[in-house]
């Protein structure tokens, strides 16, 4: 087992607060990581993974040190950092970052982006920021094309509930969220909205 793999080998809301400072690196571009978010697995109502294994979470299922990356709304590709031993589903979602590197490669990708603070702020951002796409589904974290590099010193977190997840069978009265306090790429919390469901006559 390489060292990340033995990092990773952990529940997700151990891994989290260890990811906050590490650089992920992919096609160019490399973005130091400030707001994560666990999910645990099938103890987790939150967690894709609740229900079992699908073709859509067996990526969650498979060895750390791994890409699961799903699409959210039928718009914004999502990645996450595979952890715990495999078998156990718990990924960590990557919310926000710093682009440290391939700055102008990272401005093309997302023109939206009013300042170089936003250009991986929010998962999908971030997404599209490294160039990480839906078929990177199951990529590992060795250097080809993606790597990660955990910080030495990982920064203390603040914590909180996660974004647009609530009513969760309580899973949400922990904190699952980790970010890195006042730095300016960190997303802006938004609680989740819950549906009213209309009934016709």
């Amino acid at each position: 087992m390489t060292p990340l793999a033995a990092l990773l080998s952990r529940r997700a809301d151990e891994v989290a607060p260890l990811l906050l400072g590490a650089v992920l690196t992919g096609r160019g571009v490399s973005v130091r990581l400030t707001e994560v978010e666990a999910y645990l697995g099938e103890t987790d109502p939150g967690s894709h993974a609740f229900r079992g294994v699908t073709p859509r979470t067996r990526t969650m299922y498979g060895e750390p040190a791994h890409l699961y990356v799903y699409l959210s709304y039928g718009v914004h590709a999502c990645v996450n950092v595979v952890c715990s031993p495999a078998g156990e589903a718990s990924a960590v979602l990557l919310r926000a970052g710093e682009v440290v590197e391939g700055v102008e490669l990272a401005r093309g990708r997302r023109p939206t982006a009013r300042r170089d603070a936003e250009l991986a702020r929010g998962p999908g951002n971030l997404t599209r920021a490294l160039g990480i796409a839906l078929t990177d589904d199951t990529a590992a974290l060795d250097g080809a094309p993606f790597a990660l590099a955990p910080a030495p010193h990982p920064p203390a977190p603040a914590t909180g509930k996660r974004v647009g997840v609530s009513g969760h069978g309580g899973t949400d009265a922990f904190p699952l969220r980790f970010w890195i306090p006042g730095d300016p790429t960190v997303s802006v919390y938004r609680a989740s909205t819950p549906r009213v469901r209309v009934t016709r006559p």
